[in-house]
């Protein structure tokens, strides 16, 4: 069997003094996007900050590749894993320019200027995002989607093998929902640098068309795995949302698509 790219063993998490996860085990596999979908409240969030280490769990381990990440040093997490959370700080004074070269901070060496690397970086990833012209403009210039795809491109930026990204797509209207979720199945499909992303989304259709595994949670539990068209059915729709519905193929894309029936 192929190795996970991460591998949760009885995480036991509680936060606020409720317990969110109790002996939570899963596998997520080494493919390009794995789309966690659920409802509010369920965990995804905190499932996400486990991945990325930021928060520390009562019991049990993740592993990336094998390796436990919380005997890792923080830097070396860095250098792996890129982490956007649901909501990022607004940092009123910087620019678009100055937050994406704050990817670059865990490749720079203390006091020395950026390297041409990283100049590079940030120029590639400005214009993956369609953020080259909006460079020099401060984030409070700009709207809600345009600071997303700022944050987004300092992720990029960053330059890791793994990205996880908590809704992403909460702030930016359908056509840059579509060019955010093209753009990751980009990165995923380079050959010469493969990433592997690990996204929240709550919207199943863009999660079903985009994603090449679903992981589906319910009250820290997990309730299906698997590629989309095995992952959501009648049946795991029911369990994660309560809701009666129909699962159908999509006529163009042949991903399921969720038809409510009430």
């Amino acid at each position: 069997m192929k190795q996970p790219l991460f591998d949760i063993q009885d995480l036991t998490v509680k936060l606020g003094g409720k317990r969110i996860y109790s002996q939570f085990s899963a596998r997520l596999p080494d493919v390009g996007i794995t789309g966690i979908i659920g409802p509010n409240g369920c965990g995804k969030s905190t499932l996400l900050r486990c991945l990325g280490g930021l928060t520390t769990p009562e019991n049990g381990n993740v592993r990336l590749r094998g390796a436990d990440i919380a005997r890792q040093s923080s830097i070396a997490r860095a250098r792996q894993i890129a982490f956007l959370p649901q909501e990022p700080p607004m940092l009123a004074d910087m620019t678009v320019e100055g937050l994406v070269a704050k990817g670059r901070t865990p490749w720079r060496k203390a006091f020395l200027p950026p390297s041409q690397a990283d100049r590079d970086a940030v120029s590639q990833a400005l214009e993956a995002t369609q953020l080259t012209e909006l460079g020099h403009r401060r984030l409070t210039a700009l709207s809600g989607g345009q600071r997303q795809r700022a944050w987004i491109a300092m992720a990029l930026a960053q330059q890791t093998e793994v990205i996880l990204l908590d809704e992403p797509t909460s702030y930016l209207d359908l056509p840059h929902q579509i060019r955010l979720m093209q753009l990751l199945r980009d990165l995923v499909a380079q050959k010469d640098q493969a990433r592997r992303v690990v996204v929240v989304l709550h919207d199943l259709t863009i999660a079903a068309r985009f994603c090449d595994t679903l992981v589906g949670l319910s009250d820290g539990k997990l309730v299906c795995a698997g590629p989309p068209s095995e992952a959501l059915t009648p049946k795991t729709v029911m369990q994660l949302y309560g809701l009666r519905a129909q699962v159908r193929p999509d006529p163009v894309f042949a991903r399921p698509v969720v038809y409510p029936e009430e």
